[in-house]
């Protein structure tokens, strides 16, 4: 379980200057009434990375600062807030404001329903501009993917791929099920898994060693005189990078862990019924990519192989063959 952002260590009772003042900075921007988009805008851009070395989030941020403990705070049985007698890293009465806010203390404020999508965004992208696709629901409410338009916050993107999420994954489920149903494919099902599972199990030791540099690089930093803020921060933000990139890839291979080894005698029954999380790990032990293009005209329904290409995975392959 990572450590709470701001300090030291899980009890709350030693603060992390050089995190809490990232604390003290969005906080004093969210009672201002800015967005939580424009807070970690600013934050990354400063050079601020949460705990893992990665980019700030809406939620995360709002998660940090909605911790009781910033404040020398904690919940009790009840839900009571309560002192507890540790450091404070903002005021009582600046937290108590900055909850007030939360969407759920608004009584207007209706949460929209969970809607489960089953392509992940490093798997789905755009054929035009290979940006992943994101969830995004239509004017009339049916779910829906999207290549997002590039903005100052996710840029990138060409904003000229639309798709119908239900035909879509139907169109994804009828090829990668009838992959599934030849014997020599499922024959080999528990070895990709374990191949992929190995790939992400590199990729994260990639991030651990990336964290390390990190850390050297801050010891180092704190210690040369040679080494300027500017070229410390450059090096700062490039170890961020390839830690959030390897955690993220990792992340998405570890999805096959769902994948059933064993006989399954009706995949489409087995379809239909199984938990999104195991028909999330067949897609990315199957497919290494899904391009979507633009639709032959407005409005249109069809899903076929001149929308849709698929990039079959390819078991068996050392990693530095299908990079070369």
């Amino acid at each position: 379980m990572p450590r709470l952002y701001g300090f030291e260590d899980m009890a709350y009772r030693r603060v992390r200057e050089s995190e809490a003042e990232g604390i003290r900075a969005a906080a004093s921007r969210r009672l201002l009434r800015q967005s939580y988009p424009a807070i970690i805008e600013w934050m990354n851009a400063e050079g601020y990375r949460t705990t893992l070395g990665n980019l700030w989030k809406p939620d995360v941020l709002a998660k940090v600062l909605d911790h009781p403990a910033i404040a020398g705070l904690e919940e009790d049985d009840k839900g009571e807030l309560v002192e507890t007698g540790g450091p404070a890293i903002i005021p009582r009465e600046d937290f108590l404001a900055i909850r007030a806010m939360r969407p759920s203390n608004n009584p207007d404020a209706q949460r929209a329903p969970q809607r489960d999508y089953l392509v992940p965004s490093l798997l789905g992208v755009c054929g035009l501009c290979t940006t992943g696709l994101g969830a995004s629901p239509s004017g009339s409410g049916s779910r829906g993917y999207r290549c997002t338009p590039s903005t100052a916050q996710h840029p990138g993107g060409c904003g000229k791929v639309r798709i119908n999420a239900d035909l879509f994954e139907t169109y994804l489920a009828e090829h990668v099920l009838a992959e599934l149903a030849k014997p020599e494919v499922s024959a080999l099902i528990e070895q990709a898994r374990d191949e992929v599972l190995a790939e992400a199990a590199a990729l994260r030791e990639e991030a651990a060693a990336a964290r390390r540099r990190q850390k050297q690089l801050g010891e180092n930093y704190a210690r040369s005189p040679d080494l300027s803020l500017q070229a410390f921060k450059a090096a700062d933000r490039e170890l961020a990078r390839q830690i959030r990139d390897s955690s993220t890839k990792a992340r998405f291979l570890e999805q096959v862990k769902h994948v059933p080894v064993g006989s399954v005698p009706d995949l489409v029954r087995w379809w239909k019924h199984a938990p999104m999380a195991a028909k999330r790990g067949v897609l990315v032990l199957m497919l290494e990519q899904v391009a979507v293009y633009p639709a032959a005209s407005r409005g249109s329904r069809t899903v076929d192989a001149d929308r849709v290409a698929l990039r079959w995975r390819e078991w068996g392959t050392p990693a530095e063959e299908k990079t070369a």
